[in-house]
């Protein structure tokens, strides 16, 4: 009801969108709301048996299921969810998924916001887009990013919106568009992100890739190393950036693999921002031993190079070295 009193009647006429159901809870009324406002829907993948969608890590066999399911059955998108229906998956035409951060910035831009809260770790093209008035940083995590929209709001910013990089969507404010008005839903949804992706590329006559392209051209990569103890990664972090010499201690420790360090960011973890350009964040997990790395490049290609050289270097500390130092062995990945 909140989405089809928002988006024009049969605004997602003429769209062939493929849902992957897999064991999703927001299954039934994803389908329904793409349904009523026009979209043909088109099931697939529906399962009883639990299936663990990470949408900041999608498995191998997602990326094939996306990339067969779009020429088979001739899509425009593939849209889904991870399993409790908070966060959305999107796929372009060609099966390729969408980052969580790149379809916020999307979705962000469809509601005209004026002020954008994300995480550290978002993809930079937000902020070099220069679509938005406003853009605010904060902490991984949603409480993080609920908490820098109502501090927006409160100062009289006008429509606040925020997101995170997995692709949970938040509104903080009361979004006005056509006549009609989405009332502030301050907590993560997947629907909206959906939503206004599809409308846009149908209002406009272009395929969902087209969308993305526009941004400036930035690619983010991320994992983690399991069975990574709290107390070591926090080790880690505290002798890669001490404090009052941290650019000095990063490039010692890093500056053979990505070069001179231009800038630490230690909002959340240890993040880097090399004199290339190049991005590479470290931070342990909050709720589980791991230590996670996130990159940003230019390239996708070169997003994931960084990726496999940081991760190499992390688990080389892992081994048993004191902590980041001049001299660290060479990665042990490629």
């Amino acid at each position: 009801s909140r989405y089809l009193a928002f988006f024009p009647p049969g605004c997602l006429a003429g769209l062939r969108v493929g849902l992957y159901e897999h064991s999703c809870v927001g299954r039934e009324v994803i389908g329904e709301a793409l349904a009523a406002l026009g979209a043909e829907v088109i099931r697939l993948g529906r399962t009883a048996a639990f299936v663990p969608v990470d949408t900041e890590a999608i498995r191998p066999e997602d990326r094939e299921l996306a990339r067969r399911w779009a020429r088979e059955e001739e899509l425009a998108a593939l849209v889904s969810a991870d399993g409790d229906a908070d966060r959305p998956l999107m796929a372009d035409e060609a099966g390729r998924w969408l980052r969580g951060d790149v379809a916020g910035i999307l979705a962000a831009r469809y509601l005209e916001a004026d002020t954008v809260v994300t995480p550290v770790s978002s993809n930079t093209a937000l902020e070099r887009s220069g679509l938005f008035p406003e853009v605010r940083r904060t902490r991984i995590g949603s409480p993080y990013v609920i908490e820098g929209m109502l501090a927006a709001a409160r100062s009289g910013r006008g429509r606040v919106v925020g997101y995170e990089a997995n692709g949970g969507f938040l509104t903080a404010s009361p979004i006005a568009l056509g006549g009609r008005t989405l009332a502030p839903l301050p907590t993560r949804d997947a629907l909206l992100v959906i939503l206004c992706l599809l409308h846009e590329a149908r209002r406009r006559r272009v395929p969902l890739s087209a969308l993305a392209a526009e941004l400036p051209p930035r690619f983010t990569a991320s994992d983690r190393l399991r069975d990574f103890p709290p107390e070591r990664s926090r080790a880690v972090l505290a002798a890669l950036a001490p404090e009052g010499t941290a650019e000095a201690a990063a490039e010692r420790a890093l500056g053979d693999l990505f070069g001179p360090v231009r800038r630490v960011d230690l909002t959340d973890g240890v993040r880097l921002t090399f004199a290339s350009g190049e991005i590479v964040h470290l931070r342990p997990s909050g709720n589980a031993p791991e230590f996670r790395c996130y990159t940003e490049a230019d390239t996708e290609e070169r997003a994931a190079e960084l990726l496999g050289l940081a991760l190499g270097r992390m688990e080389a500390w892992r081994g048993g070295e004191a902590g980041p130092q001049a001299g660290s062995p060479s990665p042990s990945r490629p």
